[in-house]
């Protein structure tokens, strides 16, 4: 068992991603935001839905970010989808038995991006059966998820079916990796699903205030 939880592909560690962008040149953009974003580590294949990534923890949340930070860079009004898996018992490439996991690993580390997203989030504590040692309880997996997203920041609002979060791409994207990464610490199947909003015309005041805050990160870390 351990050396499945070792594995990350055989653990079933991974992310599929649908990236929407509302331009006619939606797919220039699509094509050169994915050549661009760093996937070394991972496997990746493409379909005409979304594109599925397998890899660990940290790998996934830099290739998420870079791809991320690509589409965001162009301007272009966008969303982006992102589902998160780990532990699975039974998917296309993963045949885990009950009780393969958990998986542990140290928390996912991003970046800042400098631009501004909106999003709505949610995490999945799919666990059938505890241990001698934690009684399943997904409620109690979902509120810590939850404190790690008001710790980060990016907490907005609990909204109907989703948690609300914005601020900076990069660190929104942290936050939502670290969660998943965290629950799954304790539980061998959890499932998160995100929906990322770039450079909505409603975003102005939002792009302003991430503009300024990581203006006073850098600073901050030149006088470190």
């Amino acid at each position: 068992m351990e050396t499945i939880t070792q594995d990350p592909l055989a653990f079933g560690v991974g992310a599929r991603v649908t990236v929407s962008v509302m331009s006619d040149r939606y797919v220039d953009v699509i094509l050169a935001a994915l050549d661009a974003a760093d996937s070394s580590g991972l496997v990746l294949e493409t379909g005409d839905v979304s594109t599925y990534a397998g890899g660990d923890e940290q790998s996934l949340l830099r290739w998420l970010t870079d791809l991320s930070q690509h589409i965001a860079a162009t301007g272009l009004h966008a969303s982006i989808q992102v589902l998160l898996s780990r532990g699975c018992p039974g998917e296309a490439v993963c045949d885990l038995p009950g009780g393969a996991g958990p998986r542990r690993v140290d928390a996912p580390r991003g970046r800042r991006s400098g631009s501004f997203a909106s999003a709505e989030w949610a995490l999945y504590p799919l666990e059938d059966a505890g241990s001698a040692e934690r009684t399943p309880d997904h409620m109690r997996e979902i509120y810590a998820a939850i404190e790690t997203a008001k710790a980060s920041g990016t907490f907005v609002a609990s909204e109907h079916f989703v948690t609300k979060l914005s601020g900076d791409l990069g660190r929104v994207l942290e936050t939502v990796a670290v969660a998943w990464a965290g629950v799954g610490a304790h539980v061998q199947h959890v499932t998160s699903h995100l929906t990322i909003s770039l450079n909505s015309p409603s975003h102005a005041s939002g792009q302003a205030d991430t503009a300024v805050d990581s203006a006073i990160d850098s600073g901050a870390e030149a006088r470190a």
